[in-house]
């Protein structure tokens, strides 16, 4: 089967569409000068992190996000090797994963830079992919702040039905020390 074929390029961005649509965030990505043990460790870094990487052809993220409002804004990024990870259930995953291994992963990994990325439908620039959406907190940390919340109020309640008691037995020590 050929792979340039009018029904595959159609199959590709109805895929590449689908991706778009399902997801939280993507990130904008340019690997070039990257080996290939280096990009096989970042995308094992990316499935650990639950986010789907894939090198995109240009010509076809444009087709598949034709209509959208951003579309045009994209245009300029859309240009030389792309990769896109997408991120369907913690926005800040991919921007996270991106930013540890270009600090971890040695020389080969600072070659990776992050060109734009979506998020909530709206198009944002490499900046604010590296030194805002990485550094947000991820949904496991939401919830255990919100956990933390909600169980605070019922800890100083429990404490304070125990206070009673414990101040009754903290007064029988005190007599039972004094010997009266």
């Amino acid at each position: 089967m050929a792979t340039n074929t009018p029904e595959t390029k159609k199959t590709e961005i109805t895929a590449l569409k689908g991706r778009f649509d399902k997801m939280t965030s993507a990130v904008f990505l340019d690997y070039k000068g990257m080996n290939v043990e280096t990009v096989s460790k970042l995308r094992a870094e990316f499935r650990k992190a639950g986010v789907e990487y894939k090198v995109v052809k240009n010509t076809l993220v444009k087709h598949a996000l034709k209509g959208e409002s951003y579309s045009d804004k994209l245009k300029p990024i859309l240009a030389g090797m792309t990769g896109v990870a997408w991120s369907y259930e913690d926005p800040s995953a991919a921007a996270k994963v991106v930013k540890s291994f270009r600090k971890d992963g040695g020389p080969e990994a600072e070659k990776l830079t992050v060109k734009a990325g979506l998020l909530d439908g709206s198009m944002i620039d490499a900046k604010t992919v590296e030194n805002q959406l990485a550094t947000m907190p991820g949904k496991n940390e939401l919830r255990a702040t919100l956990l933390a919340t909600l169980q605070a109020p019922l800890q100083q309640f429990v404490a304070l039905l125990q206070a009673p008691t414990q101040n009754f037995v903290y007064v029988l020590a005190a007599k039972e020390r004094s010997g009266k």
